[in-house]
């Protein structure tokens, strides 16, 4: 495996947990997929629909989020929410994430 390669690799795995704590952290308001994902590209995190709906059904599965389909603008649509499971999951994940975010920048200089 190249550098690119190995690079592409380790950027995905090191993506793959921020991806979850910012969806948790969208989802503190209710939205469908769709608007989520259009809300977390214009924070810079682009996330395929081929990632985000495994991930959606993933965090419900979970307990950590509720859903229900609604008609809006003539379409069905399932609009997502944090459960309060969810939500405690979501803060203590944040806390983590500040403790590990300030030990690399130790780390790192």
């Amino acid at each position: 495996m190249g550098e690119t390669e190995t690079f592409e690799a380790l950027r995905l795995e090191l993506r793959r947990g921020s991806l979850v704590l910012a969806t948790l952290a969208r989802l503190r308001s209710e939205q469908y997929g769709y608007s989520l994902r259009m809300g977390l590209a214009e924070d810079g995190i682009e996330m395929e629909e081929s990632t985000l709906y495994p991930l959606l059904r993933r965090l419900e599965s979970q307990g950590l989020l509720t859903s229900e389909w609604r008609e809006e603008d003539k379409r069905k649509k399932r609009f997502y929410r944090l459960s309060p499971a969810g939500e405690a999951v979501l803060s203590r994940l944040h806390e983590e994430w500040r403790r590990i975010s300030a030990s690399l920048d130790r780390v790192l200089g």
